[in-house]
């Protein structure tokens, strides 16, 4: 839905910023601090498929396989990236957005979009693991793709439910 709304806007820079923080799993200062050569290959034009990134938090450097959403979204900025400077660029300053910056953007979609609960850029990352998840992928590789070192907080971010563990009891048939 966010990353519609911004792609359906033409507001290319912030279709990125959405469809990054939900097909990452990166904190919003992270992304923040990605910049045009940490994703474009300008010598030949075209997006890179992974990025490496070192989170500002936890300091650890990770490999960030991108996936066909992020490359499409990326490949339609591509035109107006700039190189050697941040992707997600304030086109009045011509710096990186703040947080708060990014947070008003994924509140104002939010807001739009009729959202009755308080979404953040957090909220954004947090769906990641909701859905993979939901998909299949193990919590123990959901967790590893946060950096957690509890599986507390992977279980909150996920969302576990009543619902969740009754379908378990259900669905079991040995």
């Amino acid at each position: 839905m966010f990353i519609a709304y911004y792609r359906s806007l033409g507001q290319v820079r912030n279709y990125v910023l959405t469809t990054l923080c939900i097909y990452t799993a990166l904190r919003i200062s992270d992304i923040l601090a990605i910049s045009t050569d940490d994703v474009y290959d300008f010598e030949n034009n075209r997006v890179r498929k992974t990025i490496t990134v070192t989170e500002k938090k936890t300091k650890k450097s990770k490999l960030v396989a991108l996936n066909k959403h992020v490359i499409a979204a990326l490949e339609a900025y591509l035109p107006s990236a700039k190189q050697g400077k941040p992707l997600i660029l304030n086109s009045q300053t011509g710096k990186d957005i703040s947080r708060i910056q990014a947070y008003r953007l994924i509140r104002a979609a939010a807001e739009a979009l009729n959202f009755s609960q308080r979404v953040s850029c957090q909220s954004l990352r947090k769906t990641f693991g909701y859905h993979a998840w939901k998909d299949g992928v193990s919590p123990a590789v959901i967790m590893e793709i946060y950096n957690h070192t509890s599986f507390d907080v992977t279980r909150r971010y996920l969302g576990v439910s009543q619902d969740d563990k009754n379908a378990v009891y259900v669905g079991l048939s040995f």
